[in-house]
């Protein structure tokens, strides 16, 4: 769309706006956000996504700060189904998926941005997500193997040509 502004003194200005696409308008929410309440409404509630969208500074389509009852309308609208604590065992976050594999968190999520194990990181500070059939698959079991092999590294001494720093501490 192009808009020409006559200014008083005579001179034109002239604006290119783009023009909204058909059943668009300034009051819809973007697809990320949509898509990161898809992937956030297997582990959390809509209470815990309105706050985690607002640590984000993520704002709804008007403008607005998310409350659960937005979150629970835009989940209605897009047909996200929502958070049931029966389904708690297939997605995890990343303390609990450590947990399940017996590692550290700090170990599991070097692992994801390794690309070793697949997990969704949807919002930048929020939580990661993990499905339990990807926990269970052969390259978790491959890291889990690395992981214990390292953890537990065999016992070696030092070679004899080695100096010791002090020489009167007792042994």
């Amino acid at each position: 769309m192009i808009l020409v502004i006559h200014w008083k003194g005579g001179v034109h200005t002239e604006l290119r706006l783009p023009r909204r696409r058909r059943g668009h308008s300034a009051g819809h929410t973007s697809k990320e956000i949509v898509e990161a309440v898809r992937i956030l409404a297997h582990i959390c509630s809509d209470d815990m996504i309105a706050g985690i969208l607002n640590r984000n500074r993520l704002a709804t389509g008007r403008g607005n700060r998310w409350t659960r009852d937005l979150v629970t309308s835009l989940r209605s609208k897009s047909q996200i189904p929502c958070y049931k604590s029966e389904n708690s065992n297939e997605w995890l976050t990343l303390t609990k998926a450590a947990q399940f594999l017996g590692i550290s968190p700090i170990t599991l999520r070097m692992a994801v941005e390794r690309s070793e194990i697949a997990a969704d990181h949807p919002l930048q500070d929020g939580p990661w997500v993990f499905c339990r059939t990807i926990l269970e698959s052969e390259a978790a079991k491959t890291l889990l193997s690395r992981v214990h092999r390292n953890l537990y590294p065999r016992k070696t001494t030092p070679p004899e040509e080695q100096h010791q720093l002090f020489n009167d501490i007792p042994r």
